[in-house]
């Protein structure tokens, strides 16, 4: 089974944030703990930079793709 779109769209952000504040309510020092790559802090605040960075670009090469095609 699959989830829609619509759903991921409110699912993903819902589970970096809930991840984001486990980390800030676990780690003893949160804003500065977050620089090594071996901490889960740091994945926590790379998740919800990375899926919108992501959506951009694969939107924009579906873009691209489309044009190109129609042109």
């Amino acid at each position: 089974m699959f989830l829609s779109l619509p759903t991921l769209t409110v699912l993903i952000p819902l589970v970096s944030l809930a991840g984001l504040l486990y980390s800030a309510s676990v780690e003893e020092d949160f804003p500065q703990g977050c620089t090594s790559t071996a901490s889960l802090c740091f994945y926590s605040l790379l998740l919800p930079i990375t899926i919108p960075v992501y959506v951009f670009f694969h939107l924009w090469t579906w873009m691209g793709i489309k044009l190109f095609r129609h042109n």
